[in-house]
């Protein structure tokens, strides 16, 4: 499949952040669900059922994540998974189409766990359902191998990544360095953004997105294993198409990134480039400039090992 390039990428980055920045930022504490029918959802499998209802909440969550940002209050830190507590996220909104997406998305979500019980369904499992775990590129055991490289550091270091569970919310990695286990396992979301936590890697938070399409803008955190405040970046989506590399097919998104690191004297400019794969949000590519040393690296999926091979 060849690469599909967004039109004016720099206009159309430039043209979302003004209609972002200028959102209403007035708050609406009594946001109503718009009702949905449960009927709808009738035939449903219970499995399908609880599949979108993760899906919503994750929605929601993305949504609520989105206006904190803008009003710049951090009310809301929310954690890898799939469980969000509705009353906060109604009880922080502000007015306008966010208001109306969260009263869409509740009165959605209610739907849903009410066809749920009317089918006596049991509940959800942590487990990754069978079939979407078939789905993802990668599979339970093997080990991603990167490639790791930073200016100024001689010769390359490399990072394995071992996906050792599927979870409903999230995939866990064994994570090592040069073959010595980092002590900790990673847990990444479904689209591939780690927990804002301490880690000894690079990682990022809430940047990505699970339907992310072309000309997309997205924001986020970049968080340094040293463990300095993180860079606040944005991101566009400028390219999408099958990579066929490894012997398996990603189904790839080139994400543009730009923003700033903090340091105690001012920031420094960060941007580059992301390339991940949208079912599993397995890296496949980071490339990072800044001045900033925790800010400037390379990291490339070299090899994918099987399953025991180690």
């Amino acid at each position: 499949m060849p690469i599909l390039r967004a039109p004016n990428v720099t206009f159309a980055a430039a043209l979302a952040a003004a209609l972002v920045t200028a959102g209403c930022a007035s708050r609406a504490v009594n946001v109503q669900p718009l009702r949905a029918d449960p009927a709808v959802f009738a035939g449903w499998t219970c499995a399908a059922l609880h599949d979108e209802i993760d899906s919503v909440q994750q929605r929601a969550a993305d949504v609520a994540y989105a206006v904190d940002e803008r009003a710049g209050n951090n009310v809301i830190m929310l954690s890898l998974g799939v469980a969000v507590f509705w009353p906060a996220l109604i009880a922080m909104r502000p007015d306008g189409p966010d208001a109306a997406e969260l009263a869409r998305l509740k009165g959605r979500h209610d739907a849903l766990v009410s066809a749920a019980a009317a089918k006596t369904c049991p509940p959800a499992t942590d487990v990754l359902a069978p079939e979407r775990a078939a789905a993802l590129p990668i599979a339970l055991g093997e080990r991603l191998v990167y490639e790791e490289r930073s200016p100024g550091v001689r010769g390359a270091r490399v990072v394995g990544l071992k996906l050792a569970a599927l979870r409903r919310g999230a995939l866990e990695f064994d994570a090592d360095v040069a073959g010595t286990a980092l002590g900790q396992r990673w847990a990444t979301d479904l689209n591939g953004n780690l927990a804002p936590r301490s880690s000894a890697l690079l990682h990022w938070s809430r940047l990505l997105k699970a339907t992310v399409a072309l000309g997309d803008v997205l924001s986020g955190e970049l968080y340094a294993g040293s463990g300095e405040a993180p860079a606040r970046v944005r991101g566009q989506v400028i390219a999408l198409g099958v990579q066929n590399t490894l012997d398996r097919p990603f189904d790839a998104a080139v994400i543009e990134l730009f923003g700033d690191a903090p340091t105690p004297t001012g920031s420094h400019r960060v941007d580059g480039v992301m390339v991940v794969d949208r079912k599993s949000g397995t890296l496949l590519r980071l490339e990072l400039r800044s001045a900033h040393p925790d800010f400037a690296l390379r990291r490339t999926l070299q090899r994918i090992e099987p399953a025991g091979a180690r």
